[in-house]
């Protein structure tokens, strides 16, 4: 779904000037798309200095008479309340214009507002016009006033069948997802299994925390099979969902096998695994100290390395050196931010990583040399910009050169400024137009004067 305001309201204006020209709605108008309905209603407003309607159609609208839908369309968006208002009793019989009178249900003038909430009622007493509406009503229910038609279809919707709901479980839209699986949940309409698989297969976070923990509170209830329901959890690949089976595996008393997701590769399950193990009477420290003692051990994952610093102290460090020159990438990854995370760091032994043929090393060699960047040789690093290095080492060059500040932040980031490469050059821009003289900066030096200049002729 859009979220770009200005860009609807301007496809509104084109839309209405369309309309108003004698095209169909379905013509000018994405009438699947609940943002062209705001937009549409905002672009009509937006013009100020036209009038959408004759005389003669304002007075049929006040007659009762009915008008073209494309006319209506324009009626139920009209500047003047009076208007929008005599536009909904010939909008509650024309079923292509009800997303209008969804969005008159917030309206700012109060009698417009309850005569479009009557209609709405009135419209949503069938299922079928509800479910088509519900995308519509749940993003103008982010707006003021517009918990009226999200109220109403709440209650609509409680008193379907559960059947009914299916097609907002499919949705594309994640709101209506959501919103969806909250009635089903306080509805008691899915089984804890059921729930499980929607937390393993929804791509939603706040759809998988739902049904998860939905699920697991169904079965401590004595709902649903507990081992099914978590196996299920586990499998899942969300982290957050994982977790949820993992630390589940205590109150059901088998935590033993939170053992198997020590390493894992989320933060979020690893730390939720240490808890249970240790709950159990289990170490976690030496699980992984055992792990990482195996360098040469091509089956370590890079979680075992990650969780030994998540978990250890300083004197882990002398297990993490000798994974730096493991052969697999994350793992060497994984050691050099382990390091970092136990505040530890040769400057020399990591240098060497910056030629690291991997680029997610040579960013962690980065971030873990940067406090660091005034005692690195600039000269070298330097070099490391020149077209003939590869790109995560020039990145990284920059990155350090950066940090030190003053003269060599200016000079190397200059020398980019007419760079290939796109980011690095807006990276080099962004860099010369915030740079500050440092105290190390001679005064009134010729080379910053000259480089600034520079800075300011290529930067236009």
């Amino acid at each position: 779904m859009r979220t770009d305001i200005r860009a609807d309201i301007r496809g509104g204006e084109a839309s209405a000037r369309r309309l108003a020209e004698g095209a169909a709605l379905s013509d000018v108008l994405d009438v699947a798309e609940p943002a062209a309905w705001l937009g549409l209603d905002a672009g009509i407003r937006s013009w100020l200095d036209w009038l959408p309607l004759t005389p003669a159609e304002v007075s049929a609208l006040r007659h009762s008479d009915a008008l073209p839908e494309s006319r209506l369309a324009l009626a139920l968006c009209h500047r003047d309340g009076r208007v929008r208002e005599a536009a909904l009793k010939g909008a509650a019989g024309c079923p292509e214009l009800w997303p209008l009178v969804v969005v008159r249900t917030a309206d700012w003038v109060a009698p417009v507002r309850e005569r479009a909430r009557e209609v709405l009622r009135a419209v949503l007493d069938d299922v079928d016009t509800a479910i088509g509406l519900a995308p519509l009503i749940l993003l103008g229910g982010r707006r003021g006033r517009g918990v009226f038609a999200v109220d109403l279809l709440d209650e609509v919707l409680r008193r379907s069948p559960r059947a009914r709901l299916a097609p907002l479980f499919d949705a594309a839209d994640r709101g209506v997802r959501r919103f969806a699986y909250r009635l089903a949940v306080d509805e008691g309409y899915l089984s804890p299994g059921e729930l499980a698989r929607v937390a393993v297969r929804d791509p939603d976070p706040v759809v998988q925390d739902l049904c998860a923990e939905a699920a697991l509170a169904a079965v401590r209830e004595g709902g649903g099979a507990a081992d099914d329901v978590i196996d299920s959890l586990l499998r899942a690949p969300g982290p957050r969902v994982r977790a949820a089976g993992v630390t589940a595996l205590r109150r059901a008393g088998r935590g033993e096998r939170a053992v198997g997701f020590l390493g894992d590769r989320a933060g979020v399950v690893r730390a939720c695994a240490r808890y249970v193990v240790r709950q159990s009477g289990g170490d976690p420290r030496a699980w992984y100290r055992e792990r990482c003692a195996r360098a040469d051990d091509p089956a370590l994952a890079p979680g075992a390395v990650a969780g030994l610093a998540e978990c250890g102290e300083r004197v882990d460090a002398e297990l993490l050196w000798p994974l730096l020159g493991h052969a697999a990438p994350r793992v060497r990854a994984r050691a050099v931010a382990g390091l970092r995370t136990l505040d530890v760091t040769d400057v020399r032994r990591l240098w060497v990583l910056l030629d690291d043929p991997a680029p997610g090393v040579v960013r962690e060699v980065t971030s873990a040399l940067l406090p660091f960047a005034r005692s690195l040789d600039t000269d070298r690093l330097a070099e490391r910009l020149g077209d003939g290095w590869p790109r995560c080492a020039r990145v990284a060059a920059f990155r350090l050169l950066d940090a030190c500040g003053g003269l060599v932040r200016l000079r190397a980031a200059v020398s980019l400024l007419d760079d290939p490469d796109v980011r690095l050059r807006e990276w080099a821009a962004a860099s010369v137009r915030g740079w500050q003289s440092t105290g190390d900066v001679p005064r009134g030096s010729a080379e910053v004067v000259e480089l600034l200049a520079r800075g300011r002729l290529l930067s236009r």
